[in-house]
């Protein structure tokens, strides 16, 4: 059997327990395996091709933190500079430390400022209310938005602890995604467009969907017994919902651009996008000593179980990816870069083994088992073939 067939086989054998998927692994200079199986809609009448559209959620947040770096490069954002002189909205930000008696938030003022290095590793204190109880019940009491999309709802949201002294998931990279936009002057989705999306040539990566990319969009599926329904759950809400975090869509063909980039140092086809200070930025830890990556505990449960990759193996954060410290039970090497999408699109990428790749379906709850037991089954056999 060539590792094509044995990489097809792994990747049939995903059907039944998902509804779809898709799967790609490259080398630092070419796509080395596509596979696709499954279909796009309910009905079952449209196939997986290997341009098929999903919404990438928190997989946008790798491409976001790209482009912070991209700014730091550009001298117009700092990584240890107070993150207030381009967002003035955190200049004087509250630490949430729980509820009165009568239920208010008892809020103290955090010790130190917030720099972009903290927002792009985690460790700045915001939090999600899927995983934070305290975040979930602010926002209960206080009606305040989940995620903030301009600076005075951000200036409404509290931290979780003070900056730089634990890890935590959250609305970090939302907050990247609005100094990314007040460096530039530009909105967003028009400042990835023109940056490291244009610079990449990822033409089939945006926050709003032509109508050729809807056409080719999969639908976001839930559990519902022994099968599937269909949740009606599109991202595309239009450029007044371009989060840093989670708001683009895009194809695996296209996000195997950017890993490549990785993969040769900030380099794309002859061409600099990052430089090799940034690149290394986010290859290394940035969380203080003693500082870990933590399993993330859901709240809710429709939305994503509870999560944590290799549980047992020590994880750190880059100013862009999660960072494995040993060789995981799937042959990623050590120092491996990652991150995932709530809908249970995952990547990793291996720089000492020159290897990374994309595994995608479009399914809640994040952390599905039958997802990652695929994924972890289709990297197995891509190092099997090709480390």
């Amino acid at each position: 059997m060539t590792p094509t067939q044995s990489l097809d086989a792994t990747l049939a054998a995903a059907i039944g327990p998902l509804p779809c998927a898709m799967a790609m692994a490259t080398n630092a200079q070419e796509t080395l395996y596509e596979g696709v199986v499954g279909t796009r809609d309910m009905a079952g009448l449209v196939p997986m091709t290997g341009d098929t559209v999903f919404g990438l959620a928190s997989m946008t947040k790798a491409l976001v933190s790209a482009a912070a770096m991209a700014e730091v490069d550009a001298g117009r954002l700092t990584l240890d500079g107070p993150l207030s002189a381009v967002l003035p909205a955190l200049a004087a930000p509250m630490v949430l430390e729980g509820f009165g008696a009568d239920g208010a938030p008892l809020l103290r003022p955090a010790r130190g400022a917030i720099t972009l290095r903290q927002v792009l590793s985690h460790s700045a204190g915001f939090g999600y209310d899927t995983w934070n109880a305290e975040i979930r019940d602010f926002q209960a009491r206080r009606g305040i938005a989940r995620l903030p999309m301009n600076e005075a709802e951000l200036a409404a949201t509290p931290l979780l602890f003070d900056p730089g002294t634990r890890w935590n998931y959250g609305i970090s990279t939302d907050v990247a995604g609005l100094a990314v936009a007040a460096a530039t002057g530009k909105r967003l989705d028009v400042a990835l467009a023109e940056g490291v999306l244009g610079a990449l040539g990822m033409g089939d990566t945006s926050v709003v969907l032509r109508a050729d990319q809807r056409a080719r969009l999969v639908t976001t599926r839930g559990r519902e017994g022994d099968g599937f329904a269909d949740l009606g759950f599109v991202m595309d809400r239009g450029v007044n919902w371009c989060m840093g975090g989670g708001a683009l869509h895009g194809t695996g063909r296209d996000y195997l651009r950017f890993i490549r980039m990785v993969l040769n140092r900030g380099m794309h086809e002859g061409e600099r996008v990052l430089s090799e200070a940034a690149i290394g930025e986010m290859a290394r830890n940035q969380l203080a000593p003693g500082v870990r990556v933590t399993a993330m505990r859901s709240l809710n449960p429709a939305r994503s179980a509870d999560a944590e990759f290799f549980p047992g193996m020590e994880k750190q954060w880059s100013t862009a990816f999660m960072i494995t410290t040993q060789t995981a039970p799937t042959g990623r090497r050590a120092g491996s870069l990652a991150w995932a999408g709530i809908a249970n699109t995952f990547f990793w990428i291996d720089p000492a083994a020159g290897l990374g790749g994309v595994f995608m379906t479009q399914l809640l709850p994040f952390a599905d088992p039958a997802a990652l037991g695929a994924f972890a089954a289709f990297e197995t056999g891509v190092y099997a073939a090709f480390g």
